[in-house]
């Protein structure tokens, strides 16, 4: 079933267009790996998808409805992006974990904490530490976290193992095949071959704004 349709989508920005013409259907389920040059679209691609930016020309619908008519919060709830420099706020890891609760009006869950910090080998004590004081793979991990605690239907990942070592790369990895194999839709950006085709039943390419292929994986 298809869940998020571009259809002739357009962007430009300052006279010049970023992408052009795109046409693709992401169904219900995928694990699509996104790959291309740097600077051909890609993360635009996943703006668009979020609407943190809206499309210059053409159509995008998510569950047949318009993508414009949904309410911005409440569409980022449904799907969620995961930048490749986490953008933290407030002072603590705690201030980030409450987040996603406190846009739902809801208590901490703190067993549905300590289990996503489990899984990504984070010690719940971590809560109180100053996100100044985290290193660029513990940044990373805990934006995930904080994007995972409300589990999204969409998920769209943009290069966030760059910053990992091979055992943490292998530890995220793990998690998002486990939440694909349990139905989230994964959309994620990386330059890298083997990532690209590791867990994918598709690869798109992306390339000069365009979309060159789109590759069923065996």
């Amino acid at each position: 079933m298809s869940l998020l349709q571009f259809e002739n989508v357009y962007f430009d920005n300052d006279g010049k267009t970023i992408l052009k013409n795109i046409c693709v259907d992401i169904e219900s389920g995928d694990f699509i790996s996104v790959v291309g040059p740097s600077g051909s679209g890609k993360s635009t691609f996943f703006k668009l998808c979020s609407h943190l930016i809206s499309p210059t020309r053409g159509n995008i619908t998510f569950k047949d409805k318009n993508i414009t008519e949904y309410s911005p919060t409440e569409l980022r709830k449904s799907i969620v992006y995961c930048f490749q420099t986490p953008y933290l706020f407030g002072n603590t890891v705690l201030d980030n974990i409450n987040f996603p609760f406190s846009i739902r009006n809801m208590k901490p869950d703190i067993k549905k904490i300590n289990e996503l910090f489990s899984i990504f080998h984070m010690s719940a004590d971590f809560l109180n530490e100053d996100v100044k004081s985290l290193s660029g793979g513990e940044k990373q991990r805990l934006a995930l976290i904080r994007s995972l605690l409300f589990k999204p239907e969409i998920l769209l990942l943009d290069e966030i193992t760059s910053a990992l070592d091979v055992n943490n790369t292998e530890i995220v990895e793990n998690v998002i095949v486990s939440l694909n194999r349990e139905g989230m839709t994964v959309l994620w950006i990386t330059h890298n071959p083997e990532q690209s085709r590791k867990h994918a039943n598709k690869l798109l390419t992306i390339e000069a704004g365009e979309i060159k292929s789109l590759d069923v994986l065996v």
